[in-house]
C-alpha cells in the first residue's frame, strides 16, 4: 500500500513500513521497519544549531542543516554528506558536483517496464520520487511494496538532460539510512565447493564493503546479506534482509557514521565501472529487495522465500512439482558409452527416478575439459543415434531426458574458436588467462548472442529435451570488447547480454525445466532464478557440508530452488563417509537427485534408494513448497535441525543431523515450530537402516559366531542385509511439540544395541514425520 499522510510518503506491506518526508529540497528517510503510525514532526531529525565542522547544505533554507545528520534517500554529491553515496558521476565540464533536489512524488499503477533486466513479477502500485539538479540531471527512485511477503523493491533511473555527456562512476540501486548502529552484519561468503559460509560481525564505525568483481554474483560473496539486532536468533529478534535481482559483479556497503546512522547500499560493482550517458539517455539500476522481520532469521526466511516463489520464479514453474533426477556425471565423468548410459538409465528407472540427465562430454570433440566447448553437435561415437535416439530409449524406460550445456564459454580446441577466435574475450596485445582450459565468449557482441540463441533453440528443438542444466565454469578476466567504445561498460553490458540470451531461449521453450549452475553456487542469485527456477547449490555433495550450505543459503532462497543430490561415499569432494540414508535425509530438503553410479549399488543399497525415492514422491510438495524453519544451525559438536511445515500446518518433516558424535552426550530437547497448537500430531521416524560395516569388530560380540570384521562373511551379508534403525510412533499436541519439545531417543554409546537405541555415527541424520490426526485434543478430566 502506498499513500501520503500529513506530508509523509508511506510505503507499507502487511507488517512493515517505510516512511519518507520532504525536507525542503531533500527527501528524509524517517523510518523503515515495523509498520507504525507516522508523524513527520516526531520522526524528523531535530537540527537547531550546526556543529563546529558541519557543512551547511543550503543556508537560505536552513542555517543549521547539514547532510551528515540526516537519513537521505539520495545524497547531493560533493555537498557535505561525507558518507559514501549511491551516486557518483562526472559532468561534461569535468565537475563531480550534482545537487539533486526533491521535485515531487507520484503513485503509479504499476512499475515502469525495464527491458533487459529481470524484475519482480506481479507487482502492483509503485511510488516514484523525482529529483533534479540545476544542470539537468534527473533521478527517479522507485518503491514497490509487495504486501504478501513484506518486501519492498527498490530501483533507480538516472536521466541526462544536461545537454552534454555525463559519465556515471557509481550508480547503486538504493541508499538506506537506518538511525541505529546496534547491528550485526551477516554476509554469505565462501569459494568453490564451500559456498554460503556465514561471515558475521558487529557493525563497527566506518565503511565495510563487500561484493564481487568476478563477472558473476559469485561464490566469494553472495548478493544477499542481513543486518540484525544483537539478540536476534532463529525465532526472535529484529532483522533486515537485502538482495539484488542481478547476476553480475555487484557491491554492497554498510557504513556506521559518527552521528548514529548506518547507511546501507547495494548495486552494480562500481570498481572499473563507467557508463557515459549522452543527452537524453537514461540508465536503470537492477532492482533490489529490502525486507524486515521481528521474528528472527526464520521470519526473514519466510519473507524471502515467499518473495522468490511469488514474484521471481517463471510462472510456469513456481508451483510445478520438480522431478527426481539421476545425473551421470559422478558415475562416469567424461568416460561414458552407450552401453554405460543404458545400464545407468535402466537402474534409475527401476529405482523410481523420473528424469535422466546426460552431463558434460556429449558434444563435438569433448572427451575431456580441454576441447569442444562452443560446439553443439552430438558426438557420434558416444551417441550413435543422436540425442533423439537417446531420448527415445529413455522414454521407453519411463524417463524424461535432460542435458548439460555450457553456452557462455569456449575451448580453443573447438570448431567455434577456429572459425571465430575473435569471439573470445581478450584484451588487445595480451594473451588471455585460462581457467579450466576455457575462455569467455563476448556476450557484449550481438553476433555472439545471436549464435548462442540460434544454437540453443535448434538444440532444444532437435529432441524431446525436458530439462537443461546450464553451467558456467569460470570467472571473467581480460575484460575487453571491441563492441564497446567505453570499456567501463563491459561487466554490466556482458550481464545484459546474458539476460538477452536467457530471455530468448527460455521464453521460446517455457516447458523446459532449466537449472542454473556455475561450478555449483557461483551464480546463485535472484537474476538467474527469474529465468531458471532452480540452481545447483554446490559441486560439493557431502551431506554435512550441504547441511551447512543449505541452512545459510535458506536465509535468502527457498529450499525448493536448490538442486540437492545424493552422491557416493566416500564423497568425491571431501572423502568423508556418511550413511546412504543420511545423504538422502539432507538432500530431501530441496530438489532431489542422485549423482552416483547406481549400477554399483548392492541389493541392500538398492532397496534403500528405492524406498527413499518413494518417500520423497509421497511428500514432494511438503519438501519443495513447505514453510522452512531452521531449528538449530549446524555446528560440529551439536549437529543441526530443520523443519518444513505444509501451508495448512497438517503435515511436517523435521531433519535431525549429528555433527561429531560425543559418547554419552546430553540429548537436548528439539523444540519444533510452525505447528497448529490445537492439533494432535502422529509422530514417526522415516524407516532407515544402518550398514553392517558400521559395526565392524562389534559384530563378534553380539553374534553367535565370531566373523572377521573385514572378512568375506561380513562383506557378503552386508550386500543383502542392513540393520533396521529405531521405530517411533506416538501422538502429541502441537503445543507440546513446540513449547515442551520433541524428546530424542537414546543414541548408541557402546553399552548395548537394542531396538530402541539409535545407531548414529558422525554426520548421520533422521527425518521425523508429523501427520495431523482428525481428532482434536480431548477436554481435561475433572477432579
Amino acid at each position: 500500500m502506498i499513500f501520503e499522510k500529513s506530508g509523509v510518503f508511506c510505503i507499507e506491506t502487511e507488517g512493515t513500513g517505510m516512511y519518507i518526508a520532504p525536507r525542503g529540497p531533500l527527501a528524509e528517510q524517517l523510518h523503515y521497519g515495523r509498520k507504525i503510525e507516522p508523524s513527520a514532526e516526531a520522526l524528523r531529525q531535530p537540527l537547531t544549531v550546526a556543529y563546529g565542522t558541519d557543512v551547511i547544505y543550503d543556508k537560505a533554507f536552513d542555517p543549521a542543516l547539514s547532510l551528515l545528520h540526516l537519513g537521505l534517500e539520495v545524497s547531493p554529491t560533493e555537498k557535505g554528506d561525507f558518507r559514501r553515496g549511491a551516486l557518483a558521476l562526472t559532468l561534461a565540464n569535468g565537475s563531480p558536483v550534482c545537487d539533486l533536489r526533491f521535485a515531487g512524488g507520484e503513485v503509479l499503477p504499476a512499475p515502469p517496464e525495464v527491458p533487459g533486466l529481470p524484475a519482480a513479477r506481479d507487482a502492483g502500485q509503485c511510488l516514484v520520487l523525482r529529483f533534479e539538479s540545476g544542470e539537468g540531471m534527473a533521478a527517479e527512485l522507485f518503491y514497490i511494496p509487495l504486501d504478501d511477503c513484506d518486501v519492498i523493491v527498490r530501483q533507480t533511473r538516472l536521466t541526462n538532460r544536461t545537454g552534454g555527456p555525463v559519465t556515471l562512476r557509481r550508480a547503486m540501486s538504493y541508499q538506506l539510512d537506518l538511525p541505529r548502529q546496534d547491528l550485526v552484519l551477516t554476509t554469505l561468503t565462501g569459494a568453490w565447493a564451500r559456498e554460503f559460509e556465514p561471515c558475521t560481525a558487529p557493525v563497527r564505525r566506518g565503511l565495510t564493503q563487500f561484493g564481487s568483481v568476478s563477472g558473476t554474483s559469485g561464490h566469494y560473496c553472495n548478493p544477499f546479506f542481513a543486518l540484525s539486532a544483537p539478540d536476534a536468533n532463529e525465532h526472535t529478534g529484529e532483522i533486515y534482509g537485502f538482495n539484488l535481482l542481478y547476476s553480475g559483479s555487484h557491491a554492497a556497503s554498510v557504513e556506521a557514521d559518527s552521528y548514529g546512522f548506518t547507511r546501507v547500499m547495494a548495486g552494480i560493482q562500481p570498481e572499473g565501472f563507467s557508463w557515459t550517458l549522452e543527452d537524453g539517455e537514461s540508465f536503470v539500476t537492477p532492482q533490489a529487495t529490502l525486507t524486515f522481520s521481528a521474528e528472527g532469521r526464520n521470519g526473514l526466511r519466510y519473507n524471502m522465500h515467499r518473495f522468490v516463489r511469488c514474484h521471481i520464479l517463471p510462472p510456469r514453474w513456481k508451483d510445478a512439482p520438480r522431478p527426481v533426477l539421476v545425473n551421470n556425471w559422478e558415475a562416469t565423468y567424461f568416460d561414458f558409452t552407450p552401453r554405460k548410459l543404458r545400464a545407468l538409465a535402466a537402474k534409475a528407472a527401476g529405482l523410481g527416478a523420473e528424469l535422466f540427465v546426460l552431463d558434460d562430454g556429449w558434444f563435438g570433440r569433448r572427451t575431456d575439459d580441454t576441447k569442444g566447448l562452443g560446439d553443439f553437435d552430438p558426438n557420434p561415437k558416444k551417441l550413435p543415434h543422436g540425442l533423439e535416439g537417446l531420448a527415445q530409449d529413455l522414454a521407453e524406460k519411463g524417463l524424461a531426458f535432460g542435458l548439460w550445456v555450457e553456452p557462455e564459454m569456449v575451448n580453443e580446441n573447438s570448431a567455434l574458436y577456429e572459425a571465430h577466435p575473435d569471439w573470445a574475450v581478450a584484451a588487445p596485445g595480451v594473451a588471455p588467462s585460462r581457467s579450466r582450459n576455457q575462455l569467455v565468449l563476448d556476450l557484449c557482441r550481438a553476433e555472439v548472442r545471436d549464435y548462442l540463441i540460434a544454437q540453443l533453440n535448434a538444440l532444444l528443438d532437435s529432441a524431446p529435451i525436458r530439462y537443461i542444466k546450464w553451467d558456467m565454469n569460470r570467472h571473467h578476466t581480460d575484460r575487453f570488447s571491441p563492441a564497446l567504445g567505453e570499456q567501463g561498460r563491459f561487466a554490466h553490458a556482458w550481464t545484459l547480454g546474458l539476460y538477452q540470451v536467457l530471455e530468448a531461449v527460455t521464453s521460446a521453450h517455457p516447458d523446459v525445466l532449466f537449472e542454473g549452475c556455475a561450478s555449483g553456487g557461483n551464480r546463485f542469485d535472484l537474476g538467474m532464478l527469474y529465468y531458471m527456477p532452480q540452481i545447483w547449490l554446490s559441486d560439493d555433495t557431502d551431506a554435512w557440508e550441504r547441511c551447512k550450505m543449505q541452512t545459510w543459503a535458506s536465509l535468502g532462497y527457498p529450499p525448493g530452488v536448490m538442486g540437492c543430490h545424493v552422491s557416493a561415499a566416500p564423497n568425491h569432494q571431501t572423502l568423508r563417509f556418511t550413511p546412504l540414508d543420511s545423504r538422502f535425509d539432507v538432500a530431501a530438503f530441496g530438489l532431489l537427485g542422485y549423482e552416483m553410479d547406481l549400477t554399483a549399488l548392492n541389493a541392500a543399497q538398492e532397496k534403500s534408494v528405492k524406498a527413499q525415492i518413494e518417500f520423497y514422491k509421497a511428500h514432494r510438495d511438503l519438501f519443495q513448497r513447505g514453510r522452512f524453519y531452521c531449528l538449530a544451525a549446524p555446528e560440529a559438536e551439536r549437529g543441526g535441525a530443520w523443519m518444513v511445515v505444509s501451508e495448512d500446518r497438517r503435515e511436517a518433516a523435521v531433519l535431525e543431523m549429528t555433527g561429531l558424535v560425543r559418547p554419552n552426550a546430553p540429548m537436548p530437547v528439539l523444540r519444533l515450530a510452525g505447528l497448529d497448537e490445537a492439533l494432535i500430531y502422529q509422530v514417526s521416524v522415516r524407516p532407515q537402516s544402518v550398514e553392517l560395516d558400521s559395526f565392524r569388530t562389534l559384530l563378534g560380540h553380539v553374534l553367535p559366531v565370531k566373523p572377521k570384521a573385514d572378512g568375506v562373511l561380513v562383506h557378503l551379508a552386508g550386500q543383502v542385509y542392513q540393520l533396521p534403525c529405531e521405530t517411533v510412533d506416538f501422538a502429541a499436541a502441537g503445543s507440546l511439540l513446540m513449547h515442551a519439545g520433541l524428546r530424542l531417543p537414546q543414541r548408541f554409546c557402546g553399552t548395548g544395541y537394542t531396538e530402541g537405541v539409535r545407531p548414529m555415527p558422525d554426520f548421520s541424520a533422521r527425518i521425523w514425520m508429523l501427520e495431523a490426526r482428525e481428532v482434536a485434543a480431548s477436554a481435561p478430566d475433572m477432579i
